[in-house]
């Protein structure tokens, strides 16, 4: 299935509390590619790390996917990419999971810098998307995730 990434702003303002979380992070040197901007990969590590700290917070962090019996593993990442970040930018980055069905789960991800004088909303640099399935821990066959676990991250049944 070819993704498409949904538009991340009505994604935001739509969704439970549950079901979003964002981070803000500073562009340092270790960031920055032979041409100063920040690398392509380091886009999609921040989109893991939100994604990562989003688990967290709901108390869903690794350890407690393990005991319930499954986790999620990527299967399909897609970036857009708007501008450039560079060395001292804030970046704000947030993650929407947008769907939840049968085995499959997908999260949105928005990248906006937001230095003094952007714009309120931020200016786009990035957005991501990230179909992730299911899996037991133990085969790593697909499985459903928990209903536990559906409902800590906002979506029922």
């Amino acid at each position: 299935m070819k993704l498409q990434i949904p538009d991340a702003d009505v994604l935001w303002d739509s969704l439970s509390a549950l079901r979003r979380f964002e981070l803000t992070l500073t562009v340092e040197a270790g960031d920055l590619d032979d041409l100063a901007h920040v690398n392509n990969t380091v886009y999609l590590a921040w989109c893991e790390r939100v994604a990562r700290d989003h688990a967290l917070h709901l108390g869903m962090g690794t350890q407690a996917l393990l005991e319930a019996g499954a986790v999620p593993v990527a299967r399909q990442h897609v970036i857009d990419y708007h501008r450039p970040a560079v060395l001292g930018d804030r970046v704000r980055v947030r993650t929407a999971l947008t769907r939840h069905a049968g085995v499959r789960s997908v999260r949105a991800y928005a990248l906006d810098r937001i230095n003094p004088g952007d714009p309120p909303e931020g200016v786009r640099l990035a957005e991501c998307q990230t179909e992730w399935v299911w899996v037991d821990p133990v085969s790593g066959r697909p499985k459903r995730a928990p209903a536990g676990v559906s409902a800590a991250f906002g979506f029922s049944g």
